[in-house]
């Protein structure tokens, strides 16, 4: 790899440790460019599922104060990402590249809609809680599995997986955006940590884009934490929609 597709690589890093720490999908901008500079696909995969790590992990630490109080839900749900991670590691493994072709667009397009819907939805979740006094502290029953659903995913590949943990737990919690944000950003780091374990050991990972992205996305992360933090709920919701939108352009003119 030559010095100017590193730099490239580690300049995509930062733009998907700042995107993921603000909505998700910051895999859309780092895994068509490994995949444009000869990358294999599934080698391009697994070593941008284990470089966005760090950069997860610093998004949290830019989060910490929204994540205060939410200890107890966040290892509830972090149960679900690691088992879904799990799998969705072991899927890529194990099924032909394109298994998941068709379905990742109608998960982003749910994602999307479940986002922008959200508010409404989230109204008459609650109101079907009123007589049993009110959403617990974790969600709705179906938050736990929906977070496990969006880990295999996640594990599989992991675009948009943060939208779709920001649509699950925006209508089945009842908590502003930018707490939940927190957690998502938790949530992404357990499924990609899981899944880049078991690709360290059984995967042809390429280390040095490892390295290259997992510097860029911590610096990236740092930029999202500081943005993102920053905007009201409706702006958050807004920028969530934008950037699921164009993640499903790419994703479609890719596939």
């Amino acid at each position: 790899m030559s010095p100017l597709e590193s730099v490239v690589i580690l300049i995509a890093g930062v733009g998907a440790g700042t995107i993921n720490t603000v909505v998700g999908s910051g895999t859309l901008i780092t895994f068509p460019a490994l995949l444009a500079f000869g990358v294999p696909p599934v080698t391009a995969n697994v070593s941008n599922s284990i470089g966005l790590v760090p950069g997860s992990i610093s998004g949290a630490v830019g989060y910490r104060r929204e994540l205060s109080g939410q200890r107890s839900r966040t290892l509830r749900l972090v149960s679900a990402s690691l088992i879904g991670g799990l799998i969705g590691a072991v899927l890529l493994l194990a099924l032909p590249e394109g298994a998941f072709a068709t379905i990742v667009p109608v998960l982003i397009v749910l994602g999307l809609v479940l986002v922008v819907f959200g508010p409404r939805l989230s109204g008459w979740v609650a109101r079907r809680h009123e007589s049993a006094g009110g959403l617990p502290e974790h969600g709705a029953w179906w938050v736990w599995p929906l977070v496990l659903l969006a880990g295999v995913y996640g594990g599989y590949f992991g675009a948009a997986q943060g939208i779709l943990l920001m649509a699950i737990m925006g209508i089945g919690i009842n908590e502003t955006l930018q707490r939940l944000n927190g957690v998502k950003i938790v949530l992404s780091a357990v499924v990609n940590g899981i899944a880049g374990v078991l690709f360290a050991i059984v995967a042809d990972v390429d280390w040095h884009v490892v390295l290259l992205i997992a510097v860029g996305s911590i610096v990236g992360a740092q930029i999202g934490a500081s943005v993102g933090r920053r905007l009201p709920d409706a702006w958050l919701r807004a920028i969530i929609v934008v950037v699921g939108v164009v993640a499903l352009v790419v994703f479609l003119r890719s596939s």
